[in-house]
């Protein structure tokens, strides 16, 4: 009984800390799984990933001529954003990544905008992570945000409450291996994060 009760517990506290909800806490709404659309979904599921793919705006970093593209919905001041952005840094050469930005609270709208207008993402990205992750709050950035940034910021909060989800990192993205669409909400290591876009 007792080793159930601390399986439980374990369990509770790994949900907890697989992402970042829209109330600035460690939680999550749903347990944090690999989603790949059924056939019957198929259509369902690639008119949201074109939609995600259409009007979502944020930075491109990785093989940016791969045909591979994984959209992550993430929020600047989110720890587990940054553990994912870490894990995907080894992967830059097999996959494109587009990181579209959210704004859950008044400090990571301008750093949300300023990483989506660096002129070098990859190292604006892995400096603020870095800073964020240590605990000395991620980028310093103006706070007057253009009102386009703005909107645009706005809309990626809007596809990711379309996508059934309010807490981030979300990954959206299409299995090399068997073409399906897989979404998966909360970070994950290199090596499951390769499994999961199928590389």
């Amino acid at each position: 009984m007792k080793s159930l009760l601390l399986l439980i517990l374990a369990g509770a506290l790994a949900l907890a800390l697989s992402a970042c909800s829209k109330q600035e806490t460690a939680t999550s709404l749903a347990s944090p799984s690999v989603t790949a659309a059924p056939a019957a979904a198929a259509t369902t599921s690639a008119s949201i990933y074109d939609t995600v793919a259409n009007t979502g705006k944020g930075f491109t970093v990785g093989s940016l001529m791969s045909a591979q593209a994984v959209y992550v919905i993430f929020e600047p001041q989110c720890p587990h954003c940054g553990k994912l952005w870490q894990a995907s840094i080894p992967l830059h050469s097999k996959v494109k990544f587009v990181w579209l930005p959210v704004s859950f609270s008044a400090k990571s709208l301008p750093q949300a905008a300023a990483l989506m207008s660096a002129p070098n993402p990859v190292e604006t990205m892995s400096s603020h992570e870095e800073s964020l992750l240590s605990g000395k709050g991620g980028l310093a950035a103006p706070d007057n945000v253009p009102d386009q940034l703005q909107q645009a910021i706005k809309n990626n909060a809007q596809l990711l409450t379309a996508l059934g989800a309010d807490s981030v990192p979300f990954i959206l993205a299409k299995n090399r291996q068997t073409g399906q669409i897989v979404s998966y909400n909360g970070a994950l290591e290199t090596v499951q994060l390769a499994q999961l876009l199928g590389i």
